[in-house]
Parts: structure tokens; sequence; C-alpha cells
């Protein structure tokens, strides 16, 4: 039966990845520092190769593998960065990867992971349906599983993320890591409690796939009934029997962010850092920028553990974001539907400089009257406070108007 990795372990594992991972960087951010209160420094795995820290569990396992066992080929299931960082070893050490992946996977995702040669599968529509696929897979072919968090090479792996962080700044005094099955957060808590047991370590979860919360507070590994985030690389239903051992001996705290504070998050980083991170990515983050947890004053790391985000999805985090900050507004005006009316209100937008970003009309929405339209405009401002005088504008023209949130 398995075992938790030791901290030797984690060394060994440091030793097999140098040259073959990046030492990433541990950035401090003046900018989220004083939103926090914080001392912030970022632990910037987002820059890692395949752009994820799966690729340091992943490149550990493969290479504890007997020549026999990788001569079977190596078969994993993940929601994405597990996969390209198995895909990625997998090509590094001249061997054949199969790859099972839930078919709602970013399709940038899917297409990184084939890029690295991986003979990729979508099924399901979770992490554990394509595990399920995985395990018959094992069954018809003899193929080693390479599990994308609960195994102990796996975890000896992401621990050297903690390793990285202690030789960076030893001051360091709170950890904040995201949790999906746990792996990650295992490695790092059982590197750094080594190197000093005071440093506080701190998981988070998004609020629609708290599993290993869950499981804390029943007292053992529990199934999710129903998960629903944009954090996808976070949406585990069951952590890993080691990795819920793990977190329950070495993790000081977990904490809950939502979607709306992930992708705020995540919108503050390419704003303020120019960094690009997923959602999962930034879901530690997100816990230091709302204050979920006391951390005033002191140093504290939130690992930001990928970038391979869904355009579509950062389409949306970039529009919400600006709106946030009122850098983007929209407005539905009811305006008779007859010519020179609209002409009126974009006529408003052009005095203050507002860049008009899109423009679209309702006619046949039973709550506008025959003979009128509803129009809404959405448009860019150079501050937020243009929005008041737009507002007070179309008041003085008696146009009957709402600004949409």
């Amino acid at each position: 039966m398995a075992t938790l990795p030791g901290y030797s372990d984690i060394i060994r594992a440091q030793r097999r990845l140098k040259g073959i991972v990046k030492v990433t960087p541990l950035e401090h951010s003046k900018s989220f520092s004083a939103i926090s209160g914080a001392n912030v420094f970022m632990k910037l795995e987002n820059m890692q190769s395949t752009g994820s820290f799966k690729v340091r569990g992943a490149y550990n396992k493969l290479s504890s593998l007997s020549k026999k066992e990788l001569a079977k080929g190596v078969v994993c299931a993940s929601a994405g960065n597990h996969a390209q960082g198995v895909a990625f070893a997998a090509r590094m050490m001249g061997v054949k990867a199969t790859v099972f992946m839930p078919i709602f996977t970013p399709p940038l995702k899917v297409i990184a992971t084939r890029n690295y040669g991986a003979d990729v599968r979508l099924t399901g529509d979770t992490f554990d349906d394509a595990m399920a696929a995985a395990n018959e897979y094992i069954n018809e072919t003899g193929a080693v599983i390479v599990h994308a968090f609960d195994d102990p090479d796996i975890i000896a792996g992401q621990g050297t993320i903690g390793l990285e962080i202690f030789q960076a700044n030893d001051a360091i005094q709170d950890v904040l890591v995201p949790i999906g099955g746990g792996g990650m957060i295992s490695g790092i808590a059982i590197a750094l409690k080594e190197m000093n047991p005071d440093i506080r370590i701190i998981g988070v979860e998004a609020e629609g796939a708290m599993s290993m919360k869950q499981s804390l507070e029943k007292g053992r590994p529990e199934k999710l009934i129903n998960m629903q985030t944009i954090a996808d690389g976070i949406a585990v239903k069951t952590p890993g029997k080691l990795t819920f051992e793990a977190t329950r001996k070495f993790v000081d705290d977990i904490l809950v962010v939502n979607d709306t504070e992930i992708a705020y998050a995540a919108y503050l980083l390419l704003q303020r850092a120019k960094m690009l991170a997923e959602p999962a990515g930034v879901a530690a983050m997100a816990a230091v920028l709302c204050k979920k947890t006391d951390m005033e004053g002191r140093n504290v790391v939130p690992v930001i553990s990928g970038g391979n985000i869904n355009m579509g999805l950062l389409e949306q985090i970039l529009e919400k974001g600006m709106m946030e900050e009122g850098l983007r507004a929209r407005i539905a005006v009811l305006i008779p539907d007859v010519a020179g009316e609209l002409k009126s209100i974009i006529s408003i937008l052009e005095n203050i400089r507002a860049n008009i970003n899109e423009i679209s009309h309702e006619r046949s929405i039973t709550t506008v009257p025959v003979g009128f339209v509803l129009v809404t405009i959405t448009f860019n401002l150079r501050e937020s406070t243009q929005l008041d005088t737009i507002c007070q504008a179309l008041s003085g023209k008696m146009k009957k108007f709402e600004v949409l949130k």
C-alpha cells in the first residue's frame, strides 16, 4: 500500500527535475500587497513548462518507473494540466502516453496535449468519468497509471515547489495553495513543514467544488454529488486517500472562494501584474485579495498554479473585470423607433470620448411598446466617473434608460 513521501523523497525529486522543469520566479507584488495588507510574493507556476506545475509530478513519476513498466506505456486522466504534464514527460522519455480527458476540457488544453504527442481520448463530463475510462484502458492494456494527485511520486514532484519557495525566501510565513485533488498542497506542506513548522499552509478551494473541505469535516474522503465552478483545474469530486491524509496532518486551514472572486483575481493579475493565469491557478490569489483570513503584515505566498485558460472564458473575465472597475459600462435605452433618436444618444457618448464597443436593438419582446426600440450600448470609459455624466445627460433628455450590471 502506498504511503506518503517524506522530505528526502522531495529532495530526490528535485534532483531528478533539475534541468527538466523551470525554477519559477517568486515575485514580490507591490500592487497586491497594497490591496491585501499582506507582503505578497507570487510563486509563478503559470510560467512553468506546459503552463502549470503538473509537469513536476508527472516527470518525477515517470522517472521512477522501470524500463519494463515504461515499455507498456503510461495512461492518465486529467482536466487538462496533468494531461499536458504527462504528455510532456512521456515525450522527453520516449514513452507512449494515452490521456483521457472530460469532453468539456478547454480546446486549447486538448490541442496542447496532442501536440506533445499523446493519444487523447475525450470521455465523460468530469475528471472522475475520465478516470473510470482510464481504469478500463489499464485493465485492457496493462499500461501504467499516472494518477493526477494520489501517488507518492506525484506528491513528491509537486513538493519541489515548496523547496523553491523556501530557498528563494526563508522569511515566508503563509503559503496559500489551490486544492483540487490535493497533490500540490500535500507535497508543498510536507516540504515546508520540515524546513519550518511555523509556516502556515493554507489550502484554497472553489465554492462549487469543496471536496477536501467537506472530506475533512466528515473525517474521511467524501465524494461530492455536484460540482459547478469556472475553476475546472481544481474541480475534483473526491480527494485522494494519500492527499487527504497529508492535508489533515500538515495543512493549517482551508479557505473557500467563489467564481466571482476567482474571476476578479484573474482580471487583476492580468491588469496589474501582466500575468495570464487560469481560474484554478488564481484561487490562492483570490483568497489573499479578498482577505479570507488574517494575513495583515505577514509574508505571504499565493501559488499561481497554472496559466492555461480557455480564451472564451478569458474574454468574459476581462469584460466583467472592466465593468467592476468602471472602465466598461452597458446601458439599455428605450427610444422611439424613428430616425435621429439613436444619433442623439451616440452624441452624448462622443462628447465625453466614450468608445462604443457594441450596439444591439430589440423590438420584438413584449416589454418594448409598439413604435419603440430597446437599444443596448456597451462602451469603454477612461474613468468610472464618466458614467455619472452620461446618466445625467440621458436624464436631461428624458430618456428611459437602465445601467446594466
